[in-house]
């Protein structure tokens, strides 16, 4: 029950109406370049030298300087009156782009992309389908037209899923022992990033990446190195191409694509090719069976609708699935760190 104090006044409310103006501001900060600037002096700065550097007016450079306090993305030192900004540790670590954990090229996607499918919700509900054609004018079938227009596009995408598994994927490897498996396919791999993470904690594994060529062109010449030995690459579509035999599969952040229908035919086709013993490792944000949370969760299923045919699920829908489709023994852990993991077994 909500508290007198509560109802008398709607804080929370105030709070949730002005939060698309919170994330626009992280967006418009990370893309002009502010974050970046400040840690390229490694001194605070006046809002006057910012806009001077970053070529944009004073008065709305400091507005925004100011809101980026607010949000504690920066820190303010008055001198005579006069604000002079810094980089916070938080921002230092993940808002700047040359970082080695920068969410730089995540937080572009969402305001390039997600940002402009938001305004589309209202349709995607009635509706219930995604809003690729209202967004992009582009069929409603093709995810990764929208994402991948260029091979910038494309490339930002990329660097987006490196950053997530950089600093994700160490919770999801651990969170399940996976020693006993030493031929794993990534499936949908990507970058690397989460094999590099494989290999890092179990030294006896090895991975190969199974996804499109261009993407594993990208990946071996910007994310992946030649002493990474243990990391091999597959150019081919695991929905229509023949799946090699392994010990492990994993599908990282690949279901909450697709309709149920679309996830038993997957899921069918990897447990005939999975050897005896053997399993698939789900990485997926698994939401609470009683449809309490977790709130990050709910909102990435929302994120699903406008761009997807999938959705978030909770940990029995996924046992359901992997169920029907063969695997047995099933194993679900919550990492209380964005991503969980959920291993079955043949």
């Amino acid at each position: 029950m909500c508290s007198a104090e509560e109802l008398e006044f709607p804080q929370q409310l105030f709070e949730y109406q002005c939060g698309f103006a919170a994330s626009k501001t992280l967006f418009t900060a990370c893309e002009l370049g502010v974050f970046d600037l400040l840690h390229e002096v490694q001194e605070p700065l006046s809002a006057a030298t910012i806009a001077t550097r970053l070529s944009t007016t004073e008065d709305g450079m400091e507005r925004l300087l100011d809101a980026c306090v607010g949000l504690k993305l920066l820190k303010v030192d008055l001198r005579n009156n006069e604000g002079f900004y810094s980089n916070t540790d938080v921002s230092s670590m993940y808002l700047v782009k040359s970082s080695p954990r920068t969410l730089y090229y995540m937080i572009m996607f969402y305001s390039k992309i997600l940002y402009k499918y938001y305004d589309l919700l209202p349709q995607a509900v009635r509706e219930g389908k995604c809003q690729h054609e209202r967004a992009f004018g582009i069929s409603s079938k093709d995810l990764f037209k929208a994402i991948y227009r260029s091979e910038e596009d494309m490339l930002g995408f990329m660097y987006f899923m490196n950053s997530t598994w950089s600093i994700c994927g160490k919770y999801v490897v651990q969170a399940i022992d996976l020693s006993e498996f030493n031929t794993i396919y990534d499936l949908g791999g990507c970058t690397g990033s989460l094999a590099k993470q494989l290999v890092s904690t179990y030294k006896e594994s090895t991975v190969t990446i199974m996804d499109m060529p261009n993407v594993l062109q990208a990946a071996k010449k910007h994310f992946v190195t030649d002493e990474q030995q243990q990391i091999h690459f597959l150019e081919g579509d695991f929905f229509n191409d023949a799946i090699p035999e392994a010990d492990l599969f994993i599908l990282a952040r690949i279901l909450h694509d697709w309709t149920e229908d679309k996830c038993l035919k997957l899921l069918k086709k990897i447990y005939q090719s999975c050897k005896p013993g053997g399993g698939v490792l789900l990485v997926e944000v698994v939401l609470n069976d009683d449809r309490s949370g977790p709130l990050i969760g709910q909102l990435f299923s929302l994120n699903m609708l406008l761009q997807t045919e999938g959705k978030e699920r909770t940990s029995s829908e996924y046992i359901k699935l992997l169920t029907e489709s063969g695997f047995r023994d099933i194993e679900v852990k919550v990492t209380a760190k964005l991503y969980d993991a959920i291993l079955g077994r043949k």
